[in-house]
């Protein structure tokens, strides 16, 4: 491809690697120097003078640290005369804070949007982000993926006469009926409230479980407080077995081993849009890769193509 320059951020390079292998061009890892005095200084080691520039860093933990590296990557290839910077988000974590829910209250995801295109992002490229108004937070052309191909075409290898896809609660419906439709099955959803980040409460499940094999979709794991009090009321209702899946598997605090020790759970299913380092995996773990998806999308954004028809089918 030419007229192409892929920067990887120091946040997820084994993604920005196999989303190069698929587009058969070289990628460039950013060079990045901290000062005595804490600061952060990028340079971008490849000429970006009147390219096409695709940045790559999805925002996790440290999450700050690597919002100020991407920020810093915005401004060299702007200082740097590209002739468009596209950012490829496969996971934005600010997109969670996204409605004003309390008195006095920020709402992250609309400002570091602002931040990103004031630093120079003239496109977004994202995957699943965590609900629809997110998309509207930014002033630039976003390209917003999901992983539901992927993960349908996992789920597809077993037997799904007696499934129903449940999502944990009502708000990530829409996307589990989706799902379900692809995969032919049927649909069900938590009574979700939540009282704090790692405090909720699942009152009932809405939809046909009992004695039937269960795969629990949600966009995104953390702590794991959802999943596992939906596997509480899952339990009472006798169901079968329980598939957890979802895109963006952040597994904090010790999640992944909760969830994993829990009896009924057959298999957990992520995607590789966030890095998982090798010593917190499971033996129930199952990792997909939305490499070739994101390949695609960049190689459709730098021809001009349509990136809504991969998802025609």
């Amino acid at each position: 491809m030419r007229d192409i320059a892929v920067f990887s951020g120091s946040a997820h390079p084994s993604l920005a690697e196999e989303i190069c292998t698929h587009l058969d061009v070289p990628l460039h890892r950013v060079r990045v120097q901290r000062f005595a005095n804490d600061c952060l200084e990028v340079q971008l080691p490849a000429n970006c003078r009147e390219r096409d520039v695709f940045l790559i860093q999805p925002l996790v933990a440290p999450v700050q640290e690597n919002l100020v590296e991407l920020l810093l990557m915005l401004d060299a290839a702007r200082g740097a005369s590209a002739a468009r910077t596209t950012v490829v988000l496969p996971h934005y974590a600010y997109a969670r804070s996204d409605k004003k829910d309390a008195p006095r209250i920020s709402i992250g995801g609309r400002l570091v949007a602002d931040l990103l295109v004031t630093a120079g992002a003239n496109r977004v490229l994202a995957m699943t982000l965590h609900s629809p108004q997110v998309h509207g937070f930014f002033s630039v052309p976003v390209d917003h993926l999901h992983a539901l191909r992927e993960l349908a075409a996992h789920f597809r290898h077993y037997e799904l006469s007696n499934t129903t896809v449940v999502s944990p609660d009502l708000g990530n419906a829409k996307e589990a009926a989706a799902f379900a439709r692809m995969l032919g099955v049927r649909v069900a959803a938590g009574a979700k409230q939540r009282f704090a980040d790692d405090r909720v409460s699942i009152s009932t499940v809405i939809g046909d479980v009992a004695g039937r094999d269960v795969i629990v979709l949600d966009d995104e794991i953390a702590k794991g407080s959802t999943v596992l009090e939906l596997l509480e009321r899952l339990r009472e209702l006798n169901v079968r077995s329980v598939r957890v899946a979802c895109t963006h598997g952040l597994f904090a605090a010790g999640a992944l081993k909760r969830i994993g020790d829990q009896p009924e759970v057959a298999e957990i299913v992520c995607t590789n849009t966030v890095p998982i380092p090798a010593g917190d995996r499971v033996p129930k773990l199952k990792i997909l890769t939305v490499a070739p998806a994101l390949a695609e999308a960049i190689r459709r954004i730098h021809n001009g193509e349509s990136v809504s028809a991969l998802f025609d089918a």
